[in-house]
């Protein structure tokens, strides 16, 4: 029997999950059971705790409906627990290092108890310190173990119920479980603590709970809040079963009405039912009021005695009196220029235009990339929706004919900008935008991620250092409604990367579709507008940016390189798009394509791709055509950059480090053979899993015209896929 069996509920957190996973596999401490409770296999959450019971078989994961919501994924990992003591932990939170040694060493010096409550640590994302709630509490607690009467602000409802460690056969024995619906951990801890008899405190730090930015879901508003009632009624009816005295229940009964009013003073919580929820608890209180009760004193007296009253309308306006009245005006964007200001200011005012739609990519460098393929399906399927590009002044003429276009900066953008229903970009808008209720913003993303992304650059200096501040970014993040994935890998990185609290649609990238519907004919006419010779090999190399580097590096000699490589090879120079300056040349047998407006033009022109660890790689994965990863500084680019899994252990084809290794895979035609297929088949598996040529159409159908997910086309198994042919046979 281990000694803890620590019980991980993962609904909505797959993309931190495997971090709180790993902080429990990474304590000293080791005789424990590690139960992440996941839905049906094959979920996101599902196949991160599936890896990690590969590695260790101390992790034992189980299932739970998302219906059961949170209350009946704890009570499923602890039906399937062996171990003295359970832990529950979210799965965005982690164990502090050392923090089950501590609790192993603090219960042998207690005994056994049926309740150990720890203190915990809030962290916030970014600014402001760490908290510790629970000191205060617990800092009043007996030393040793002690009964419930000897502390009787111990409730169990002001904290988590990941916040103790809980005899499994006092649970057990008593026939506890978590209370279904939301707060449920009021209702376990004050159930829990009403049936304990001996109790103890570790007055050290256990679990790092994560805050999340947008804070508690409980706090978010809707109908939910009307089930605090039902957990406050459930303990106080317990309580006064128990005949618990008054020096216990009245601690009990001024907790539980604490968070009562809170969400009363909180009209935003209660979108509606404000007064139903005002007189429930008003009769609540006045049913379990102990005898003797004083209420405190001040304004939350106050609020104590309109609630013992029933007297809503004096509450209410008691309520709105005290609430500020400075709204959006002092969060008004500060475009340049005051004219331009006041302009969108006057734009603001005026209602939303339903039919019309703003589309912005590589922060207006052109048509391009995931809007531009939205764009275009969109004037097919959605043709009442009025859609405008906004590219730079420089870039107005790559815009194609018939193209509705304005220029960012301009008046005309800001308008647009003001009074669009649908935002649509692959990188961020202004920080100026404001976010208007009834506004749908769909972030598009430009590329799978390899590299770190977002606040995981953090960690990270040179990088950290180049993308400034990440709580402006954050910001941007909270306009966001959807956010694109390509692959279930995507996902997971983004809700990490990008906290917030958009809705992930795993639709495939819509650039990535004409991969799937070009034809011969199209790879044939775009290599000879880019001057490829009939019957050439043409090899596309595209290396990443260096964020410890100043400019533009090829990395290798690439004349060179189509000498070693074969007589038939050419090369397809297409560097990173911050090195894109709108020329084009080359000599001889390289061509530079740099400035090419569309990478999945190059893609589809070329038989073979050589990169580094550009994320061009997923995307010209979905063509089946072979990869050769050029990993000459691998170690310096994870340590600078950091990356979201290692390439070498999963790479799309061969890896190769020197020109010398390059060159021979070409010339042998190693590049190509069963062992290189073999790879790339894996990598898209893995990598290619909603690029099946109908993204667009998914994202249109969903969100320009509002569809329900059940209607949109399923995703097309990769099996079934038929790629856009290769012009030149592969030579093996």
């Amino acid at each position: 029997m281990p000694r803890f069996s620590i019980i991980v509920p993962s609904h909505g957190v797959a993309g931190r999950l495997g971090r709180a996973l790993d902080s429990v596999l990474a304590q000293s401490f080791g005789d424990f059971e590690l139960i992440p409770v996941c839905e049906a296999p094959g979920s996101l959450a599902a196949d991160v705790a599936a890896r990690h019971a590969e590695r260790d078989s101390r992790v034992a994961p189980v299932h739970a409906p998302p219906a059961a919501g949170l209350a009946g994924a704890r009570n499923a990992g602890t039906r399937a627990a062996t171990g003295t003591y359970l832990l529950f932990l979210d799965g965005d939170d982690v164990l502090v290092p050392g923090a089950l040694a501590a609790l192993d060493a603090r219960l042998d010096r207690t005994g056994p108890v049926d309740v150990l409550h720890c203190e915990h640590e809030r962290a916030p994302w970014w600014e402001g310190e760490p908290a510790n709630p629970a000191a205060p509490l617990l800092a009043k607690a007996p030393d040793g173990a002690f009964s419930p009467d000897r502390a009787p602000h111990l409730t169990g409802v002001g904290l988590p119920a990941w916040s103790a460690a809980w005899r499994r056969d006092f649970v057990t024995e008593r026939g506890l479980a978590f209370p279904a619906g939301h707060f449920t951990d009021i209702g376990w801890g004050g159930l829990a603590m009403l049936d304990a008899e001996r109790v103890a405190v570790l007055r050290s730090v256990v679990v790092r709970h994560l805050v999340r930015r947008q804070g508690s879901r409980l706090n978010l508003p809707g109908e939910h809040h009307a089930e605090l009632l039902d957990q406050v009624e459930l303990v106080l009816a317990r309580a006064a079963e128990r005949g618990l005295p008054a020096e216990r229940s009245a601690p009990l009964f001024e907790q539980l009405f604490a968070a009562v009013l809170k969400t009363a003073a909180r009209p935003r919580r209660l979108p509606s039912g404000r007064r139903a929820f005002f007189h429930r608890a008003s009769t609540l209180y006045r049913r379990h009021r102990p005898a003797g009760y004083r209420p405190p004193r001040g304004s939350l007296g106050v609020q104590h005695r309109l609630l013992a009253s029933g007297s809503y309308e004096t509450f209410a306006a008691l309520r709105d009196a005290r609430r500020t009245v400075a709204r959006a005006v002092a969060a008004v964007p500060r475009p340049r220029g005051l004219r331009t200001r006041l302009l969108y200011r006057m734009h603001l005012r005026r209602p939303l235009d339903p039919h019309l739609a703003v589309y912005c990519a590589y922060w207006g460098r052109g048509y391009a990339c995931n809007p531009a393929a939205i764009h275009a399906r969109a004037r097919e399927l959605a043709p009442h929706i009025r859609s405008v590009f906004l590219v730079e002044a420089d870039r107005a003429h790559t815009v194609p004919d018939g193209v509705e276009y304005a220029v960012l900066g301009s008046r005309r953008s800001w308008e647009v900008l003001a009074r669009a229903t649908y935002l649509v970009n692959n990188a961020n808008f202004a920080d100026g935008v404001v976010k208007r209720p009834g506004s749908v913003h769909l972030q598009t993303q430009h590329g799978t991620p390899l590299k770190t992304m977002g606040v995981d650059q953090s960690t990270y200096p040179v990088v950290a250092a180049a993308t400034g501040s990440f709580t402006k970014l954050l910001g941007r993040v909270d306009r966001w409604d959807y956010n694109l994935s390509a692959n279930p890998h995507s996902t997971r990185v983004w809700e990490r990367a990008f906290p917030g609290s958009y809705e992930h649609l795993e639709y495939g990238y819509p650039r990535n579709d004409v991969y799937l519907t070009a034809g011969a004919d199209d790879v044939a006419r775009i290599r000879a507008e880019l001057g490829v010779p009939q019957g050439a090999r043409a090899v596309l190399y595209a290396p990443t940016h260096r964020d410890h580097r100043t400019g533009f590096e090829p990395g290798l000699d690439l004349e060179a390189f189509c000498e070693a490589a074969g007589e038939d090879v050419v090369v397809l120079l297409r560097a990173h798009y911050f090195y894109d300056r709108g020329g084009r040349g080359g000599g001889g047998r390289v061509v530079d394509v740099t400035a090419h407006p569309s990478s999945e033009d190059v893609c589809l022109a070329a038989d073979a791709l050589v990169t580094d660890y550009s994320s061009i790689m997923f995307d010209y994965a979905n063509l089946d055509r072979p990869i050769v990863v050029y990993a000459d500084d691998w170690d310096v680019y994870r340590e600078v950059r950091g990356v979201c899994f290692d390439l070498m252990d999963a790479p799309p084809g061969p890896v190769v480090r020197t020109p010398d290794e390059l060159a021979r895979v070409f010339r042998d035609g190693s590049y190509a053979d069963a062992e290189s297929a073999a790879l790339r088949a894996r990598f898209r598996e893995r990598f290619c899993a909603f690029d099946d040529g109908r993204a667009a159409e998914r994202v249109v159908r969903r969100v320009l015209l509002g569809e329900p997910p059940e209607a949109l086309p399923p995703v097309i198994p990769l099996a079934e896929r038929v790629p856009a042919p290769a012009a030149t046979p592969v030579r093996s």
